[in-house]
């Protein structure tokens, strides 16, 4: 296959997952994956390897996305899936870590023969059990838990499952409505695959997607190879809701011969009492994403290109959470991975890695009933902190590296529920110095219009010590959260009284190299 026919396809394969992406938001009912994007989606060969992504997404739910397409098929009866079959789960070890992401597979037929597979992965509005926090005390106090199962069997609907999803979630048409937006972009992608074939002559895209990763891993290993062979350490510390304090360690040992990374997790904090818990595939996704932006982030990322990325994780860790751990917030550890990873990566290309951040985004989840009695419940919304700076440029503020995600604007927010926002601001000066300064993070303030008490899920972090700075960077400010203006320290769901205020600070990021 010579190089302008490869990229000519590539380039539709591109444009199909993107209209797939595309698709699923336009449908969506949940403001956090029609207006955040907290979705992911992927275009899968006949092996269930990831041959290409929507660039629309977050690295936790798309590299988990990468892995959870084999999963599923390794717990179905894959051989006899049929035209109209839809797979679906939340598994947590399976898929992106906890259940309010379900993942659902279409398997893409043309003719009698399977080609390849429509994935997606979105955050739900509600899956019922606690919700978005950190306070249930095992898996089983988190939610209703789907095991590998046929959504649509042949073109219709598992009826038996849709009523068990609908009587066991506090937003049943929202959670319906989602799912019918991951099915239909599945069908879309269908669509359009086969159009592709029929445009070009192609049977499938065994050849096509075989070139696709070959030449990506190829590169990936390329890119390691020019790295200087050796291991290399680093940490990072960070507070969690209740004060914990979590260190993730790492030894990121470079293999330069086979062009390969080993990122060994020893040394991390022990298991958390707390729903913070981050099941493997999490880990990967956003260990293998730290590396991948920092070494060569213009190739593809599919299955080829996060091959020769390769973790060793303890038995007994945060980031290797085992049954039957709580992991309904698992984001407020999972998103830290990367710096760690980044310090140790800082030691061998420094020009190309970032200083700490804010780390996981401050997560709200709200419940109650308005001034008319009918109950809500938001999906959730999310704010993020600064960025941490980069060698040549300064943080970005109120993004949060890594996951991506966008806030949901706040006059979608007061469209969609029965809350007011008193605040939201740039908060100045809230940045490391440096070279390069970290981005500031943000204040927000808000409280409810119900006329009755209502129900605060909500997950800060970096509330005791800021984000370190790199290379001589001074340190980003830590976040602030507050009720009424006093400081609370446990944000375990709680009853708040009508007229309750919330404020926050996000974290700044660190700077990069020393001032002046």
């Amino acid at each position: 296959m010579d190089g302008v026919e490869l990229q000519i396809l590539w380039s539709n394969l591109i444009g199909i997952v993107s209209e797939q992406a595309r698709a699923l938001q336009r449908i969506a009912f949940s403001p956090i994956v029609r207006e955040a994007g907290d979705l992911a989606n992927g275009l899968f060969d006949e092996k269930a390897r990831m041959v290409a992504q929507a660039v629309t997404g977050t690295p936790g739910h798309i590299n988990s996305l990468a892995a959870a397409a084999r999963n599923l098929l390794d717990n179905c009866d894959a051989e006899n899936l049929k035209p109209g079959d839809v797979l679906i789960t939340n598994d947590p070890w399976m898929s992106a870590g906890h259940f309010f992401d379900i993942t659902v597979l279409s398997p893409i037929f043309r003719g009698e023969r399977i080609i390849g597979y429509a994935g997606s992965t979105i955050h739900h509005s509600d899956i019922g059990g606690y919700g978005i926090g950190s306070g249930a005390r095992d898996i089983h106090e988190e939610g209703l838990w789907i095991p590998t199962m046929k959504l649509y069997e042949e073109g219709r609907p598992n009826e038996t499952l849709f009523q068990i999803i609908r009587r066991n979630v506090r937003t049943p048409d929202a959670l319906m409505g989602d799912l019918g937006a991951q099915v239909s972009s599945g069908m879309i992608a269908s669509e359009r695959l086969n159009a592709l074939c029929d445009r070009y002559g192609l049977d499938d895209i065994s050849e096509l997607s075989e070139e696709i990763i070959t030449r990506s891993e190829k590169a990936t290993r390329d890119a390691i190879r020019k790295l200087p062979g050796g291991t290399y350490h680093g940490s990072s510390t960070f507070d969690v809701p209740g004060g914990q304090v979590i260190t993730l360690q790492t030894a990121v040992t470079v293999d330069s011969d086979k062009g390969e990374i080993l990122i060994d997790f020893e040394g991390s904090s022990g298991p958390s009492s707390m729903g913070i818990n981050v099941v493997p595939a999490y880990t990967h996704a956003y260990a293998t994403f730290a590396v991948r932006s920092s070494l060569n982030p213009e190739l593809p990322n599919n299955a080829g290109s996060l091959a020769p990325i390769r973790l060793k994780l303890p038995e007994d860790c945060v980031v290797n959470a085992k049954y039957p751990s709580p992991v309904n917030a698992r984001h407020v550890v999972g998103m830290y991975v990367p710096f760690p990873i980044l310090k140790a990566l800082a030691q061998v290309v420094p020009e190309s890695v970032v200083a700490e951040g804010s780390g996981a985004v401050w997560t709200i989840q709200i419940q109650g009933k308005d001034r008319d009695g009918r109950p809500f419940t938001s999906s959730m919304f999310n704010y993020s902190g600064g960025m941490g700076a980069r060698a040549t440029k300064p943080g970005i503020s109120a993004v949060c590296y890594p996951t991506g995600v966008s806030a949901v604007p706040v006059e979608v927010l007061e469209a969609s529920y029965p809350i007011a926002f008193t605040c939201k601001e740039l908060a100045h000066g809230t940045g490391g110095a440096g070279k390069q300064p970290g981005g500031d993070g943000q204040r927000i303030g808000y409280k409810m219009r119900t006329g009755r008490t209502w129900l605060l899920n909500t997950i800060p972090s970096r509330l005791v010590a800021g984000p370190e700075g790199l290379l001589g960077g001074g340190d980003g400010k830590p976040g602030v959260f507050q009720i009424n203006g006093e400081a609370v320290e446990d944000t375990r769901k709680r009853e708040m009284q009508p007229d309750d205020e919330v404020f926050m600070i996000t974290p700044g990021g660190g700077g990069y190299g020393a001032a002046g």
